[in-house]
């Protein structure tokens, strides 16, 4: 019976006081956000009804998703610093429960947070996103430009294609390149063309300046005319290269977007697959943050509530700097994207299982 008390104790503190700090930061991250977006909302006659509905009620599930293993965090941290301060924490394992029982209510909490989190993250979310981006590009922002620069799509096994730059205004792109390798990897034919534009009613390119170089074996020819059109086995959402998009989709969407950029030889698989990795282990960072909670504000200290919670958004800030690091060297080095996301938390996990044993007991 004491058992079932003390879990709803916790757990009932626990959820009040994570709802009550997301709604505090919520408000306060509304009201700057209004203020910084009041002049876009006036000049282009935003209405009231699809700011607050279409935009603000869309966006605080994502603003919740992206910071939660934060709050969560911050939450543990506040309350059961209070808990210690008011000696309640000694009053429980004084009455025969240990602290390793103690933990139980806090893991239901972290993980009803963290079934939510991926939920939301992986279903929800993306949706709130469809009708946010929908909004910002009437309201907020200008027409999304591409302004990405040596496009490389890998059409099919052998056959590439490159463009230099494309405006995907006027759907014309310019230093067109297309190559096609035989089987050992050797180059069969060539076209080259200044300039590309796309022909919506035909669904094929006209290509200004155009070159072909068939190659078979020693044999070689050669074809340049002023202009031509071709079937290029692309369209101009092949060169729209706008990561935004990734965010509108749900689970499945992803990994079958993830596949068919690695078969086209996408540069961007990386950071896709790293948006498709947090979305599924970052609802672990919620349950190991609450162990670190735990044990960092569960002794009673000097300085009480402010102490702990300057000690907990330390550790918290390095969490999440550690994460943006290893997204880096997987970006930019040869850190597997899988890794590059998992190896924070197992790091942090580690150090909240070695914290939890010199917990006081």
């Amino acid at each position: 019976m004491k058992y079932k008390l003390i879990d709803r104790y916790i757990l009932g503190k626990f959820l009040k006081t994570f709802c009550a700090a997301i709604g505090l930061i919520i408000v306060i991250v509304i009201v700057f956000d209004i203020s910084e977006k009041l002049d876009d909302f006036l000049s282009r006659n935003a209405p009231l009804k699809l700011i607050v509905f279409q935009y603000y009620l869309n966006f605080i599930p994502s603003f919740i998703n992206l910071f939660g293993h934060l709050f969560v965090f911050i939450s543990v941290i506040f309350f059961t610093s209070k808990m210690a301060g008011n000696t309640e924490i000694i009053a429980i394992l004084g009455n025969g429960i240990s602290f390793r029982r103690m933990l139980v209510p806090y893991m239901y909490g972290a993980a009803i947070i963290a079934v939510v989190m991926f939920i939301f993250g992986n279903f929800i979310i993306p949706i709130n996103n469809t009708y946010v981006k929908d909004f910002e590009r009437k309201y907020i922002k200008n027409r999304y430009q591409n302004n990405m620069r040596n496009i490389h799509i890998q059409i099919e096994k052998g056959t590439q294609i490159y463009i230099e730059t494309f405006d995907n205004k006027n759907n014309i792109g310019y230093k067109f390149t297309k190559e096609i390798f035989s089987d050992n990897n050797e180059l069969l034919s060539k076209v080259t063309s200044d300039q590309i534009t796309f022909d919506s009613t035909s669904n094929q390119w006209k290509m200004f300046n155009y070159t072909c170089r068939h190659i078979n074996g020693m044999e070689e020819s050669f074809i340049r005319r002023p202009d031509t059109v071709l079937n290029l086995g692309v369209t101009p959402a092949d060169f729209n290269i706008n990561y935004t998009s990734v965010e509108t989709m749900n689970f499945f969407k992803l990994r079958n977007f993830i596949k068919q950029e690695q078969q086209r030889g996408s540069h961007l698989v990386v950071s896709y697959k790293i948006e498709h990795y947090q979305r599924m282990l970052n609802p672990l960072a919620i349950v190991i943050m609450t162990l670190i909670g735990v044990a960092v504000s569960s002794r009673k200290m000097r300085g009480g509530v402010g102490i702990h919670i300057a000690i907990g958004i330390a550790v918290a800030f390095s969490f999440i700097v550690f994460m943006k690091v290893t997204t880096v060297f997987a970006t930019n080095g040869n850190l597997s994207p899988f890794l590059a996301v998992l190896l924070p938390q197992i790091i942090y996990a580690v150090a909240a299982l070695i914290l939890i044993r010199k917990a006081p007991k």
